[in-house]
């Protein structure tokens, strides 16, 4: 009997940065090529502004909807704080934590509190792998800050196997057409950060 092979993928970040629909665009094209996936999200107490997390799984057989703490192959986070929060869900031996080089401060602190320091060293001093990219900084680059989300799914892409094909038929099946060209912009641009850190396994922070 073949090893029922599941990826477990955790999407991060707070209201507004686009992780529903990050975690929509990955759920859909897993689901043009694995015969099963499940997906689940947690919102946090404000639209904009509280913590978001979302659970995908794919493979041939999945039984439950939520990535389990310490399984996780990659843990796309939106923002720093939002990486932390949720690093122990990744694999230590074979698992990534695909960080997002923007700091968002927490609505509940305000100013009072000085946003933290040391976030990725901590993740590494762990074992975790961190890879850092500017996704922030390629959107506005872009004209766009809010196709960060599809940048990131771009870096994504180099880490968990789906054809580009099926990356590429569920952007333009849940993108308007009017956003069309500039999304797909983002995620090539995404796609190139993520085989720029594949390639630089050194490297955590590229851009």
């Amino acid at each position: 009997m073949s090893e029922n092979k599941i990826t477990n993928v955790l999407m991060s970040g707070v209201g507004g940065q686009g992780v529903i629909l990050a975690s929509d665009v990955a759920a859909v094209a897993a689901g043009t090529e694995r015969e099963m996936v499940k997906q689940t999200e947690v919102h946090g107490v404000a639209q904009r502004g509280g913590s978001v997390v979302s659970h995908i799984r794919f493979g041939d057989k999945v039984y439950a909807p939520t990535v389990r703490v310490g399984e996780a192959d990659v843990l796309l986070a939106f923002e720093k704080l939002e990486s932390v929060r949720y690093c122990h869900y990744v694999k230590k031996d074979t698992g990534v934590i695909i960080v997002n080089d923007l700091e968002v401060m927490p609505g509940m602190v305000g100013e009072t509190v000085p946003y933290p320091t040391g976030i990725i060293e901590f993740m590494q001093d762990k074992g975790y792998k961190v890879i850092v990219v500017p996704a922030s900084k390629v959107a506005e680059g872009l004209g766009n800050f809010r196709v960060t989300s599809i940048v990131m799914l771009g870096v994504l892409s180099n880490f968990i196997d789906l054809s580009e094909a099926a990356w590429m038929d569920t952007l333009k099946e849940r993108i308007p057409a009017k956003l069309m060209e500039i999304n797909l912009k983002a995620f090539e641009e995404g796609q190139k950060l993520g085989r720029e850190a594949l390639n630089n396994s050194h490297q955590t922070i590229v851009g």
